[in-house]
């Protein structure tokens, strides 16, 4: 069956448009005006994950923009470029081609790894952080040796991600399938709903989508050995000076808490964790109530406390 492409540029309180940054265009949708918020998704979504937080920022007095990453939804998806220094470029080329020099980063899980990345590669373009669902990357790479019963048995999915074409032929096949069991087990209870997985398993059935949403597992897992993972990793040892707000479900099964909850002493500015509680990968879509009240209270807080 084809793919239901306006499940993908949903309508709603916002405006579609395209942006070019790096010579790639990417697909935004933004609300409202004010200080801009950049909000960066993970696997396997889109711009979509983030429509509850777009109306909320909105009406709190900010310009929220939800793009589409690299790769994902209907932003360019070139051939390569899937790990985190160039999407951490693309990032940054975006906030300046959005008018601004500096952005409110919040990313959930790719999109948070890309949000610390940013923070030490092109510190001036994030004024404060707020990874979700995302442990800073050197913690991730640490909890996948030291505690293999935990994380390293919860990321065992990652590793079918390594294998050539069969993963995306998983992905894609029986109209998305495993894409809306993939969400449905990373979520806490009494979520999500029939409409939701519909809409990610649409997405992920765009051309190409699939591929090049395995390409950034496939980087960051390849990249390990390699002398690209290894500058990578001695980069990401400086200590980030944007305020950070760390968000995360206390029931995720996907990135285990205390795998997330390690990354502060990678932070030398002020820094807040929260747990979500009842939520699990997914806090802004599963609790967008609870989570939205933590965002915008830390948001306003002008010197906001460790």
């Amino acid at each position: 069956m084809p793919v239901d492409e306006t499940l993908i540029e949903v309508d709603g309180p916002w405006t579609h448009r395209t942006v070019h940054a790096g010579g790639v265009r990417f697909h935004v949708a933004e609300a409202g005006d004010g200080p801009l918020v950049l909000l960066l998704h993970g696997f396997p979504q889109f711009w979509w994950t983030w429509r509850h937080q777009l109306a909320a920022l909105m009406e709190a007095g900010y310009r929220a923009v939800a793009v589409d990453l690299r790769g994902y939804g209907t932003s360019d998806k070139p051939p390569r470029g899937y790990d985190l220094p160039t999407l951490a470029v693309d990032a940054a080329g975006l906030v300046r081609a959005l008018g601004e020099t500096s952005a409110i980063v919040v990313g959930h899980d790719w999109g948070g790894l890309l949000g610390w990345t940013m923070s030490v590669l092109d510190p001036k373009v994030v004024r404060r952080l707020v990874p979700v669902s995302a442990p800073h990357p050197l913690r991730l790479r640490s909890a996948l040796f030291t505690d293999p019963l935990g994380q390293l048995k919860a990321s065992r999915y990652a590793l079918g991600y390594q294998l050539p074409f069969l993963p995306e032929r998983k992905l894609t096949r029986k109209g998305g399938a495993a894409v809306g069991r993939l969400v449905e087990r990373w979520a806490g209870p009494q979520w999500p709903g029939d409409g939701v997985t519909r809409v990610y398993r649409e997405a992920m059935r765009l051309p190409t989508v699939a591929h090049c949403a395995l390409e950034y597992y496939r980087w960051f897992a390849r990249s390990q050995l390699r002398p690209d993972g290894f500058r990578y990793a001695r980069q990401m040892r400086a200590e980030i000076e944007a305020p950070t707000l760390q968000l995360h479900g206390a029931l995720d099964p996907c990135i285990l808490p205390r795998t997330a909850q390690g990354s502060s002493r990678f932070v030398a500015a002020p820094y807040r964790w929260r747990l979500i509680e009842g939520a699990g990968h997914f806090p802004h879509e599963e609790r967008p109530e609870q989570f939205n009240a933590e965002l915008i209270s830390w948001l306003s807080d002008p010197e906001p406390d460790r």
